[in-house]
């Protein structure tokens, strides 16, 4: 028998012990009164040795304990952080003393009452009068000292990371923040918050692949939406300004360190507003939430330090792809020149079927990753960003590269329901030929069209990344509390052979 099934054993032995004494190791309450971090607060003046007469009430999860004899020492961790508990001979009543001794293991969810003192090594601490079993563990904690070191571990099972590692809460408090400040800029600006349908009969809004299911009721095939972007604009043609949605989407593609099937978008709609609205909108509420957070627009990325504060740099599509390949795509007209031209820079673009295709991808592998300060790369080729007003070969449409990463996307929003219909057939006919993230004709969404929707331009931020550059992250599975993983059964090399990489982004996707 092993160290871990020794442990498991005993503790198995202890529940029994305990329901034998007439203690339920399982009650339904505690009536907290303090938490740790509010006394760590209250006492941060409290000299070394110094005790006071003030009796607190907290419960938590004991971390750690090591009995002495006549002295003895816990860590106890509540939602809020961290505080020492101590047992002492002659100070905490006998009963107490034998009550942990016998029952109380690491990991145990324990309430507790005493009087605040700090040690003469000067940790604030409890000296313990009462203690109360709230929940006993059966399966030990991680070593303290090492944590979990495998990352897969730590993800899949968060509720020990949270436990052993407190700070990766820190970034969940965060990324709380973030959405609670992206909410307050749009309200301050007049958008009305909004929710759409997440389960639809037709998916829609950007080029992706859905998860399919069947709604047994009324027999039909429906699909976890991969955009809202058609319901706002139905809300616009109704009536409203300005509306937003944070919108949990589900593709069916990849996974790395950059997606994760189910992710969270922020979906704006403005009626009456262009593509060149949003440019100056939102590098103003990209900054407004990096300055809440840290109390300055300059902040560590990764190995980047990044300056968010606006104006951010604009540059054209063609001629950022020029200023840092060489390449003038304006004068190349010819699809063999431009797929060698991408070649001779190690570009594989052998899936590429068109011109726009191959500039997207030069875009994408040779220009994308060099943008690390904020940037707006605009009029992108109208190929690749279906629903989007065009001028002449080119959208009317912007997307945000920070770090290297695409965080959102906008633009001018087709309200031309022939013009629609049009660029649908043909991608309809591309999904009969085997294109799995071609879009789908709406008919219901051309008929409102063909009532009238004003202009209007939209932005498809995603939240978990943008969450990644606040709190400095470098994988979206370290900002979703319960990423997308493997079953545990699978090995890793079965995992890395069944795991799809993602493909290329494609420019609407919001």
């Amino acid at each position: 028998m092993g160290r871990e099934d020794q442990i498991i054993q005993e503790r198995e032995k202890k529940l029994h012990e305990l329901k034998k004494a007439g203690i339920n190791p399982y009650p339904t309450r505690f009536d907290v009164k303090n938490f740790s971090s509010e006394l760590q607060e209250k006492y941060k003046k409290l000299k070394d040795e110094e005790h006071t007469k003030d009796t607190v009430k907290l419960a938590g999860r004991l971390i750690t304990f090591r009995d002495l004899g006549k002295i003895s020492f816990g860590v106890l961790q509540d939602g809020s952080g961290k505080i020492q508990i101590v047992l002492q001979d002659k100070e905490t009543p006998e009963k107490v003393f034998d009550f942990f001794k016998k029952y109380i293991d690491s990991g145990d969810f324990i309430g507790v009452e005493g009087t605040i003192f700090r040690t003469k090594r000067g940790e604030l601490s409890i000296l313990l009068k009462k203690a109360e079993l709230l929940t006993k563990s059966l399966l030990p904690l991680p070593d303290k000292w090492h944590g979990l070191q495998d990352k897969e571990e730590r993800y899949r099972k968060r509720y020990l990371d949270l436990v052993m590692s407190p700070e990766v809460k820190q970034v969940f408090e965060k990324r709380q923040l973030v959405f609670d400040y992206v909410r307050e800029f749009l309200r301050n600006e007049g958008f009305s918050e909004v929710q759409t349908p997440i389960l639809q009969p037709i998916y829609g809004g950007t080029n992706a692949k859905p998860f399919e299911s069947k709604l047994n009721a009324l027999d039909m095939n429906v699909y976890m939406r991969i955009s809202n972007e058609l319901y706002l604009k139905r809300l616009i043609s109704g009536g409203y300004s300005k509306v937003f949605e944070f919108s949990p989407d589900f593709r069916n593609e990849g996974i790395d360190k950059l997606h994760n099937p189910e992710f969270t978008q922020v979906e704006t709609m403005w009626g009456y507003a262009s593509y060149e609205d949003n440019m100056n909108l939102w590098p103003k509420l990209v900054e407004y939430v990096v300055k809440k957070i840290h109390g300055k627009t300059k902040i560590k990325c990764g190995n980047n330090e990044i300056e968010f504060k606006a104006p951010w740099k604009k540059l054209k599509f063609l001629d950022v792809i020029k200023n840092h390949t060489k390449i003038d795509f304006s004068r190349v007209k010819d699809f063999d020149d431009a797929k060698k031209k991408a070649e001779s820079l190690k570009i594989d673009v052998r899936k590429c079927s068109t011109l726009s295709e191959v500039m997207v991808a030069v875009f994408e592998e040779a220009v994308q990753p060099r943008l690390i300060q904020p940037t707006l790369v605009y009029d992108y080729p109208k190929e690749v960003v279906v629903l989007a007003k065009s001028e002449g070969e080119f959208a009317k449409s912007f997307e945000v590269i920070i770090n290297g990463w695409e965080i959102a996307l906008s633009y001018c929003e087709e309200n031309d329901p022939r013009a629609l219909e049009e660029k649908w057939r043909r991608q309809e006919d591309a999904l009969t030929k085997g294109d799995e993230e071609a879009q789908r004709m709406d008919e219901d969404f051309l008929n409102m069209l063909r009532v009238g929707m004003p202009p209007v331009s939209g932005v498809g931020m995603g939240m978990d990344r943008f969450v990644m550059l606040v709190t400095g992250q470098e994988s979206i599975r370290d900002v979703i509390m319960f990423p997308f993983m493997k079953p545990v059964h699978e090995n890793k090399e079965e995992q890395e052979k069944k795991e799809e990489k993602p493909k290329k982004e494609v420019k609407n996707k919001k």
